[in-house]
């Protein structure tokens, strides 16, 4: 119940805020995000930099063939497993970024590169600086060492599956049953809210703008009112019926659909262009890896974030935020799994096939871009996300279908982090193997209610929610320090046994 009055109120008076003094909270929002980005994107890029070369040396060790969870076959096929997981990352927003940050990389060359906006010699960089964000650092932070840690104490110590369960092996029992405890379960509850809000408003904006352009539709509040309606009553239902049946069902219905569209516009977009760019700019992306890793030339000073803080930061504290709750999710759906399996598809397989997303969605944008100046750039003035992609597909054969299919599927593919997240925020509350259905739903509707609020205010109040991800962002980092160094005795320790 305190976990519940803490993370429920904190959101309720944010909610609350919004309504009443838009710009105050505005303010505060604003002068918490420049202090994240100014004094801890450095620590936040050496953090998810070892997190994955950490991951990868486990993936070496003996110990790294230990079978997890406490069962000795998996609970879920190969697909079931690799959907679920494949919709964490990519339903937080892979959609709307696929179109819209190679896009925005192609125009705004990157300040690494250095190269000249809306030119062939964009291309690369725009391609690399995309895979850097939601690639192998990205997805690492997801959940390599922490769901390890997680699934060792859990179903092997007996302690509980919770975000507090990370500090155990700094603080001990007092990170179990005292304040700190309910402290690290309380703000990884507030960083996920934050994180996915953001998605189901941004998607109501996205579905009634395409519905506007697709079929005439207003786009006004009252179309996204009932957008936002329908996908919480889609997610909460998905929720309440668990992991292995509503959970599971739209991650594969997801992942069928997002194949299929794939397929489609590799095929009918400029396919040879496609992979050229993936191969050329995955070749980028490797030679300057640690360089885009570290680098903190557009660091910007306090007040001015810089190019650093709107990007890198950005996507640095919106991913860690999830962290601690998806690793959660994942070491649930990972039982009877190795280390090493778990680590290869969180770190390595599912990072390769998010790039090569956002080569075709983006890299066909930057194509026609290419071959007719204007053609996406003219809509994606302003940094206008839902036009990019919009203006991506209805430039595709069939493109009124296909952009009609790409909203069902961003909707789904939000509805996945709905569900999944809202299920998991009710397990952190519950002691219960299966959380009750009552307080899933609660979050599943205060989710979408906080979305609403925020929309209702106007587009500021989206924009502030994306950079009030960062400032939660900031306690969940420190949670997931123990994790550099504890994954690895864990798996050390696996190692002599065996």
């Amino acid at each position: 119940m305190p976990l519940f009055l803490i993370s429920g109120g904190f959101i309720a008076l944010f909610g609350l805020a919004a309504l009443i003094d838009l710009d105050a909270l505005s303010g505060a929002v604003d002068w918490g995000f420049n202090i994240a980005a100014t004094y801890f994107g450095l620590y936040w890029q050496v953090l998810l930099l070892a997190t994955f070369l950490i991951g990868l040396l486990l993936c070496v060790l003996p110990g790294g063939r230990a079978i997890m969870g406490g069962l000795a076959t998996p609970e879920f096929t190969m697909f079931q497993w690799g959907s679920m997981i494949m919709c964490t990352l990519l339903a937080g927003g892979g959609v709307f970024w696929a179109a819209g940050e190679p896009i925005a990389h192609f125009l705004y060359s990157p300040p690494l590169y250095g190269a000249e906006g809306a030119t062939p010699a964009a291309v690369n960089p725009a391609i690399a600086q995309s895979f850097m964000h939601w690639g192998f650092l990205a997805w690492a932070i997801l959940g390599s060492l922490s769901t390890v840690m997680l699934m060792h104490y859990h179903y092997e110590k007996g302690l509980p599956l919770a975000p507090r369960t990370l500090l155990y092996p700094v603080f001990g029992d007092r990170a179990i049953n005292g304040p700190i405890g309910l402290i690290a379960d309380a703000c990884s509850i507030i960083a996920v809210v934050a994180g996915t809000v953001g998605p189901i408003g941004f998607l109501g904006l996205q579905v009634s703008y395409g519905l506007a352009d697709l079929f005439g539709i207003p786009n006004v509040f009252a179309t996204q009112f009932v957008v936002i309606a329908g996908l919480v009553a889609v997610y909460t239902i998905s929720a309440m019926t668990g992991l292995s049946r509503g959970i599971q069902l739209l991650s594969k219905l997801n992942v069928l659909l997002a194949g299929l569209l794939l397929l489609f516009v590799l095929i009918a977009g400029p396919t040879g262009f496609i992979f050229g760019s993936f191969f050329s700019g995955f070749g980028t992306y490797l030679a300057n890896f640690f360089q885009m890793a570290l680098y903190r030339g557009e660091a910007g000073v306090f007040g001015d974030p810089g190019w650093l803080g709107w990007w890198t930061v950005f996507f640095w504290g919106w991913f860690m935020g999830y962290g601690p709750l998806m690793a959660m999710f994942i070491a649930r759906v990972s039982r009877g799994r190795s280390i090493r399996s778990i680590i290869i598809m969180l770190s390595i397989v599912a990072p390769i096939v998010t790039n090569f997303w956002f080569t075709i969605v983006g890299g066909t944008g930057i194509a026609m871009e290419l071959a007719d100046p204007g053609s996406i750039s003219t809509a994606f003035e302003g940094f206008n996300l839902p036009a990019a992609l919009l203006a991506i597909t209805s430039n595709l054969p069939m493109g009124f279908l296909v952009s009609l299919l790409f909203l069902v599927l961003t909707t789904i593919f939000v509805a996945t982090t709905g569900d999944s997240m809202s299920y998991m925020i009710a397990s952190t509350m519950s002691t219960a193997e299966t959380p009750p259905a009552a307080i899933r739903v609660f979050w599943g509707v205060a989710m979408g209610v906080m979305a609403l609020i925020l929309i209702s205010v106007g587009s500021g109040g989206v924009s502030k929610l994306q950079s009030f991800i960062v400032v939660t962002a900031v306690p969940v980092s420190l949670l997931l320090l123990p994790s550099l160094w504890d994954a690895l005795r864990i798996t050390l320790a696996k190692g002599k046994v065996q």
